[in-house]
C-alpha cells in the first residue's frame, strides 16, 4: 500500500554518529577541547518578531521555531580568524572625512538657486 510503512520497516539507515567520530573530527581539526572556547549552536531556526495571541498560528513574540532542516553548529571561537580592522596609518582617512562640510553646503546653495521660482 502506498503512503504507509510497516512498523518494522526502517526509514533511515543506522546513524553513523558516535562520540568516537566526534572525537576523531576534533582531533583532525587540531582543536584542544580542554583549552579552546568551543560552542554548540543550532542553525535553521526562526524567531517570531510580531506580537501574537500565543496560538499555533500566532505565537507570542520571541518564540523560537526550529525548522525541519535545522542543523547543529560546532564553533571553536578561540580559533576564529575574524579580526576587527585597525587603522595603523594616521595619514589614511576615511573618504567621508576628506569631504569638507563647506563644499557640501556651497553645492546645496548652488543647486537651490538654479531651480526656477514658481510664478
Amino acid at each position: 500500500m502506498h503512503g504507509s510503512l510497516d512498523p518494522e520497516e526502517r526509514v533511515m539507515k543506522e546513524s553513523s554518529y558516535t562520540e568516537d567520530a566526534l572525537v576523531k573530527a576534533v582531533a583532525t581539526l587540531g582543536w584542544d577541547v580542554v583549552n579552546d572556547d568551543i560552542h554548540v549552536e543550532i542553525g535553521g531556526t526562526s524567531i517570531y518578531e510580531i506580537e501574537g495571541a500565543g496560538t499555533k498560528w500566532a505565537p507570542v513574540k520571541g518564540t523560537r521555531k526550529y525548522n525541519k532542516d535545522a542543523f547543529i553548529i560546532i564553533k571553536n571561537r578561540s580559533r576564529n580568524p575574524t579580526i576587527s580592522s585597525v587603522n595603523d596609518d594616521p595619514e589614511r582617512v576615511a573618504h567621508h572625512a576628506k569631504v569638507e562640510a563647506g563644499n557640501q553646503s556651497s553645492d546645496s546653495e548652488n543647486t537651490a538657486g538654479s531651480h526656477s521660482e514658481p510664478a
